[in-house]
Formats: structure tokens, C-alpha cells, sequence
């Protein structure tokens, strides 16, 4: 049984398939398109996971797509109607767009892949829910869903019990905990539906100090975690902005232009809002324990990627465990839209350890043969050295002791937007320097902004307070005490933070001493695992920095060319593809010009 899931036309179009409930490929569409969260329809997606099963679309039996068009529709129109005159320019952009094509996604579906079977439209929050549950461990739990909006539901809870999914409440449109976070991003400058990562990255930078005033005038929290947003400070409805003017004035001027000067304003409003989004979603956590008395609890949505927030609900909240869907976006709601109709459309069963998920370390993406590099290397007159596993880890190892910067690119590619060690830039975590070196110099992008431990599982404990598996780089915990330095005697502030070492591994420890960590385990990929594992056995050190392989603006790289290209485009020193190492180095020295040449390519 053969099951394709689509997600597209908001942001991160993405395609997934199912065999027999079991995912044999997943992959957004940025990767092969090459444009940053791709909102196209996922043709070359599609294309992929057919290619990698061996399928011919004929041979598909079911077709899920991620939402229902026509209930979001009619959110849309009421809105406008509801505040109308307002929101004409609005309005007169998107309408068109829904009535000429996103409307007929049945038709789309069938015109752009010759599919002639049946197309299921699961709810939008649905899609989220059974995209976290039904990958996940555990027989039961409870699952969390929370967004910026789907049709009307933006927040949602309830239970998944075997093969089995039920949402037992909602939080409905205009109130959403991801378009306030949003709104924030909006107003410091960060570009919506892509600079949150930005804004939770600068928090640390800044003190508290816009907590109570966004309690007290743009959201109304209840103790169960519910809340409503007051509209008044916000344009969303209907204009082409977030915030308005009044939201302006409560905290003292326009939004930050982008590209401008971070001052410690904009910090504590980054600080601010991270603290209160983090309020909510621990008071949301403790009532759904108290309602469905589950011991375990699953995320997804868009905000399920604040890996602090879900740091503090692991640590604080009442659950033993959580698992968050690793495309927590709507890249996942592919996922769920197909698991959907295998379980619930389909009736068919599940089984759960408790233990293990079914994500395969969310390495779903396409693979690419030690054949297919060498001849992309030889083809491209680029020098190499191949050397067997063990050299290879030695090797690498080596180099990032040596301060190196390493591109990484091995087997199948990520499933989400984090690299988790196929589709990676490494470095060396002991390096006061090599955060703000690679930042600067490889990924061109905020100095301020932190880079992910790749830690051994079996070691995380040594470094990190943290007891179990972080597999998805979706927790946040601190770097434990004795490998903190202690503090300068004065007090520094703002980005001159970033300037002080906070521990012994000061290349993944932010600012406020807490790391966004993932484990590396030899059953979910043994060959990131030996490297580490060869870097711990020279170095003494089970902690490297990973951070995805792209620069600032692209999405990660997907193919051998994408990678060498954004070698040759960075001050990267190696690239490791498969067994091949190439030295930026020795192929400048053979090769003259050579660099500029990579970045025509690109």
C-alpha cells in the first residue's frame, strides 16, 4: 500500500511516502529547488520519494494532502468580511492566487503527477498531531499542537492511542501563540516564517524587561494555558505587516529595519517574548497532563521547533518524557497527512516499544553512491583523497582537532531543518574562536547566533544536564557546572557577551550556558558516530559543533555539486564526501581562480 503525502503553498512544501505505514523517503522541496522555504508544489519531491521506492505514480494508491483548501478558504474570506473596509490591498492579492489555483488542489494533484486515484484531505492540525504521535515511541500519549494557524485551529491537544488520534480541544483563529512570536520576529527586524530561529537565538543577549508588559496588554494567559490575543496591536487580519501602529507606540517606535544595528532593545524584546512563549506552552503542558493523566506527550507544529520552550517542558513539566516530530513545520504535515490515512482512513494497525521511534533518525532524504561522488570529483578535475572508515574518522578527526572547518556529507540527507550529521559543518567545540569564525566566515550570517553540540550518546551526561537521547537537536539544556568558567569580573552586556568563553566547550555553550544538543547514536548513524568517537579517543572530547551545511539564505545542500559549491563559496578548509577528502588548499593551489569558478557554478 502505497501512501504519498504533500504539504505546499504556504511555506516548506515537502512530499513523503508511505509503504505499508512504514516511511521509505521524505524531503521539502527547498533542497531540490534550491529557493530557502519553497512554498511550490513538491514536484521534485514527489519525483524523489517515487524514484527512491521504485514506484511509478500508477502504482500509488492513496494521495494525502496536508489541509482542508476550502475551510482555509473560508477563513480567509470571513476574516476579510469581518474587517472590512480594511485589508482591500490584502485582499486583492490573495484572493486571486486562491481562486485561480489554491482552491483546486484535487485538480493540481492530478494535473501535475497523472494521478487518477483518491485524494485525502486531512485537517491541518490533524496532519501535525498524527505526524507526532504516529512516528513516535509510545503506545499512548498525549500530543500538543501549536502554529501560527492552520484552516481556523492554531492550537490543539489530545490523545493518540494506538492507531488512533483525538483532539479533544482547540485554540482558534486570530489567537496564536506562533503568529505573537512572529509578530516579534516581525518587529526586530528577522524575516517572518524564517528569523524565529534568529529571535530564540538572541535571548539570551537581553534581560526580561517587555515580559509583564506583553501579559498585561497583547495576551490574556490563563492558568490552563489557553489564552486570546488582543487585536488591537496587531495587523495580520488584514494587512501585509504584522504589527501596527499602536503595537509601535507600547514599546517605543517602528520595527528595526532589517540588516540594521541590534541594539539591547531589541534583545530584551527577543528575551521577552521567548520568556512568555515559554510560560505558555509549560502551563499548556501541565493542563493537558492533568486532563489526559498521560505519562508521555508528542509535539509538532511550528512552534514545537523552540527547542528552549520544550527544554523547560521536559525539565519542568509533569510528562516523563516528550517526543517532538523532528519537521515539527509543515514540511511534517506531509508526513502526518499520509500516516492519516494509513491509520485512520485505512483502519490499519500500529505497533509501539515504547522505545523506539519510527523516524529512522529522520535520514529520509536522498543518498548518494560512493560511484556517483567519484565521478562528480573526476568529471569536475577536482582534486581527492580516498581513504578507508577508519583513516577517514582518524583523519577528520584530526583536522577538526587542528582548528579545520569541515564540510560533512555522507549517506541519506535530513528530513526537518536541522543537519544532524549527513548534511553538516563541523568544528571543533574546545574553540573559544570557531563559532563566531564560522558565522562570519563560512555562513555568513549573525555572529550572535549559537551552534548545535553533536555529543555521543553514551557521553551526554559528562557534558550536558541531560539524561536521555536528543536525537533531533529539539532540546535545549545547560552545560553542567563543573565545565563552566567563571564569569568576568565585570559585567558585560548585549553582543559582547559573545566575546567571553562560558565553559570548556565554548563553541556550543550560548550565552545563558545552555546548549541545543543531539545525540549521536552508532544505531541511528554509525558513521557520524565513529568520527566523533575517533575525535573523543585523540582529544579526550565527546562534544564537535554541527551546524547544517548551507550559508546564510540557501537551505541545506542536497547533492555533491550543491556541497562543493558551497565549499568553494565559504572559507571552508575540507570537504568530506563518502570516503573522498577534498583540500581547499591543494585544489586552490592546482586549480587558480578556482573559487570564483565554484561560486558561477552555484
Amino acid at each position: 500500500m502505497n501512501i504519498l503525502g504533500i504539504s505546499a503553498f504556504y511555506h516548506d512544501s515537502a512530499a513523503c511516502l508511505l509503504q505499508d505505514g512504514h516511511i521509505v523517503a521524505a524531503c521539502q522541496e527547498e533542497r531540490f529547488s534550491r529557493l530557502k522555504h519553497d512554498h511550490s508544489f513538491p514536484q521534485k519531491s514527489i519525483a524523489y520519494c517515487l524514484d527512491e521506492a521504485g514506484l511509478t505514480m500508477d502504482q500509488v494508491d492513496y494521495v494525502a494532502f496536508y489541509e482542508k483548501p476550502l475551510i482555509k478558504f473560508e477563513r480567509i474570506l470571513e476574516t476579510y468580511i469581518a474587517y472590512a473596509p480594511r485589508g482591500l490591498g490584502s485582499f486583492l492579492k490573495a484572493i486571486p492566487l486562491w481562486i485561480k489555483r489554491k482552491l483546486w488542489i484535487k485538480d493540481l494533484i492530478k494535473k501535475e503527477t497523472g494521478f487518477r486515484g483518491k485524494v485525502l484531505f486531512p485537517e491541518h492540525h490533524q496532519s501535525h498531531a498524527a505526524s507526532a504521535f504516529f512516528p513516535s515511541p509510545y503506545k499512548e500519549a498525549a500530543f500538543v499542537t501549536v502554529d501560527g494557524v492552520g484552516e481556523w485551529t492554531t492550537t490543539s491537544f489530545g490523545v493518540g492511542t494506538d492507531n488512533r488520534i483525538e483532539i479533544l480541544s482547540e485554540i482558534q483563529f486570530p489567537h496564536s501563540l506562533g503568529l505573537l512570536y512572529s509578530a516579534f520576529t516581525y518587529y526586530t527586524g528577522f524575516k517572518v516564517n524564517s528569523g524565529e530561529y534568529k529571535l530564540m537565538g538572541l535571548a539570551p543577549y537581553g534581560e526580561p524587561v517587555y515580559r509583564d508588559l506583553i501579559l498585561e496588554k497583547l495576551i490574556d494567559l490563563k492558568k490552563d494555558g489557553s489564552f486570546r490575543l488582543n487585536m488591537e496591536y496587531f495587523d495580520y487580519c488584514v494587512g501585509l505587516t504584522m504589527t501596527n501602529q499602536r503595537f509601535h507606540d507600547l514599546f517605543g517606535g517602528p520595527p528595526r529595519t532589517p540588516e540594521t544595528e541590534l541594539t539591547q532593545k531589541h534583545m530584551d524584546l527577543a528575551r521577552s517574548i521567548q520568556a512568555v512563549t515559554e510560560e505558555v506552552v509549560l502551563r499548556m503542558a501541565n493542563h493537558v497532563h492533568e486532563v489526559t493523566g498521560k505519562r508521555y506527550l508528542c509535539m509538532a507544529g511550528g512552534v514545537a521547533l523552540n527547542c528552549v520552550a520544550n527544554g523547560r517542558v521536559l525539565r519542568e513539566s509533569r510528562f516523563d518524557d516528550i517526543w517532538i516530530q523532528p519537521a515539527a513545520g509543515d514540511a511534517g504535515g506531509a508526513l502526518g497527512a499520509a500516516y492519516m490515512v494509513w491509520h485512520h482512513y485505512l483502519g490499519k494497525p500500529r505497533d509501539a516499544d515504547n522505545i523506539n521511534d519510527k523516524q529512522q533518525g529522520s535520514y529520509l532524504g536522498p543518498k548518494y553512491s560512493r560511484q556517483e561522488i567519484l565521478s562528480f570529483l573526476e568529471e569536475n578535475h577536482i582534486p581527492f583523497e580516498h581513504l578507508p572508515d577508519k583513516e577517514l574518522f582518524e583523519r577528520t578527526a584530526t583536522l577538526i582537532g587542528e582548528q579545520k572547518v569541515v564540510g560533512w556529507f555522507q549517506g541519506r540527507m535530513e528530513f526537518g531543518p536541522r543537519a544532524l550529521g549527513n548534511r553538516s559543518i563541523l568544528g571543533d567545540a574546545r574553540s573559544a574562536k570557531m563559532q563566531e569564525t564560522i558565522n562570519l566566515k563560512i555562513k555568513f550570517r549573525e555572529s550572535f547566533r549559537p551552534f548545535a553540540p553533536s555529543v555521543l550518546l553514551e557521553r551526554v551526561s559528562d557534558y550536558f544536564e541531560l539524561d536521555r537521547p536528543s536525537p533531533y537537536m529539539l532540546l535545549v539544556a545547560p552545560v553542567k557546572e563543573e565545565l563552566r568558567l567563571p564569569p568576568p569580573d565585570e559585567e558585560v552586556k548585549g553582543l559582547a557577551k559573545l566575546k567571553v568563553p562560558r565553559s570548556t566547550i565554548p563553541a556550543v555553550t550560548h550565552v545563558d550556558y545552555s546548549a541545543r544538543i543531539q545525540t549521536v547514536s552508532s544505531k541511528d548513524n554509525p558513521r557520524y558516530h565513529a568520527l566523533i568517537s575517533a575525535f573523543d579517543r585523540l582529544y579526550g572530547c565527546g562534544v564537535i559543533v554541527n551546524t547544517s551545511f548551507n550559508v546564510r539564505g540557501e537551505p541545506i545542500v542536497c547533492t555533491p555539486r550543491d556541497a562543493f559549491n558551497c565549499f568553494m563559496a565559504t572559507e571552508m578548509d575540507y570537504l568530506v564526501m563518502d570516503n573522498f577528502i577534498v583540500s581547499k588548499k591543494e585544489l586552490l593551489d592546482k586549480r587558480p581562480g578556482s573559487q570564483s569558478r565554484g561560486q558561477e557554478d552555484e
